[in-house]
């Protein structure tokens, strides 16, 4: 359950040539048995909105469709399109070749977003000047550097984006307050006539942006080549995640969301295995999540009463073994006294 209270609505990047990729459908291709875009949408379940912005294509929950103007503009064309579908106040931009991506790395966004600067923070870096030749704040858009000690402590970001380990910004792995977003898009069109085939770059250089770090590179791998998709293939099958990446992809093939402690029904399978038969394993946990979905009943209580029986079942086994080897009978308590 998340703690998170932004109200946000979820925009992802779904267009795009991959050329790199010979120009294949790179959201439908899949890691781990599951499309890429449906990877990114089960990262923001809670959104309020979720809009998809390219072809229509299957997509694990239901989304709003819309399409760039012209088709093939770039991600701000895209930005501007998907926008125009989305009422929050805050909007989380994704790509949609995220494989990586999580719940948890996104809420991180959303929080850093919706926070005030807690120190000062380094200026945007100054865009190429436009017909009016000042920024939003009036400093002049020349080229004439920012001072970087400008004092931002107490202004609202106006947004956040994740930070790589190699010191790259991801402008597609973040969230933007609406408004200031909305603000940089129409400023851009107003002095180039359209938003088609400009850079990313333009529209963050003049944004208040907090950078979220992703130390590890994972959140914001993305999958722009056959080797990065390969990567990502073989990654998900690491000896320390593949258990989670298969019960993770296990739960969305079966439509349920439900908290799964591995650990806990991997020790029950050991002990069925070992305490009654080896088939007894998978039986066991069969029947744990049948009683589990039918009764409502709490999937942990489950597993430690069948636990305890697997126990009893050895108990008794290793009673009748020593037994055998004494060649005598097995003593009870509750044995009936000799008349």
């Amino acid at each position: 359950m998340s703690d998170h209270t932004t109200v946000y609505d979820a925009l992802v990047l779904a267009g795009g040539a991959a050329r790199r990729l010979g120009g294949a459908d790179k959201p439908a291709l899949s890691v781990g048995g599951r499309p890429l875009l449906d990877r990114v949408l089960a990262a923001c379940p809670d959104a309020a909105r979720t809009v998809v912005v390219g072809p229509g294509r299957p997509t694990v929950r239901p989304v709003v469709r819309a399409l760039e103007d012209p088709p093939g503009g770039g991600p701000l064309a895209a930005l501007e399109a998907g926008l125009r579908h989305t009422t929050a106040p805050v909007v989380l931009v994704l790509s949609a070749d995220l494989p990586f991506l999580t719940a948890e790395t996104v809420h991180r966004l959303l929080a850093s977003a919706t926070a005030p600067a807690t120190a000062t923070a380094p200026a945007p870096a100054p865009a190429p000047a436009d017909a009016s030749g000042q920024g939003r704040d009036g400093t002049p858009r020349d080229g004439t550097p920012y001072d970087d000690g400008m004092p931002y402590e107490g202004t609202p970001y106006d947004g956040a984006m994740l930070h790589d380990a190699s010191g790259r910004d991801q402008p597609l792995v973040a969230a933007y307050r609406a408004g200031p977003l909305r603000r940089e898009l129409a400023r851009l069109r107003a002095g180039h006539g359209t938003l088609a085939g400009l850079p990313l770059r333009a529209l963050w250089t003049e944004l208040l942006l907090a950078r979220v770090p992703d130390a590890p590179s994972t959140a914001s791998f993305d999958c722009d080549t056959w080797e990065d998709l390969s990567a990502a293939r073989a990654r998900i099958r690491e000896h320390g995640t593949v258990l989670d990446e298969w019960i993770t992809a296990v739960k969305a093939e079966l439509g349920i969301e439900l908290d799964v402690d591995a650990a806990a029904l991997l020790d029950l399978a050991r002990d069925a295995a070992h305490g009654v038969a080896r088939p007894a394993a998978p039986l066991t946990t069969f029947l744990i999540g049948y009683a589990a979905g039918r009764q409502g009943r709490d999937v942990q209580e489950l597993s430690d009463r069948a636990a305890a029986l697997a126990h009893r079942w050895a108990a008794e086994a290793e009673e009748s073994e020593g037994a055998a080897r004494s060649g005598g009978a097995v003593a009870h308590d509750d044995a009936k006294p000799a008349e």
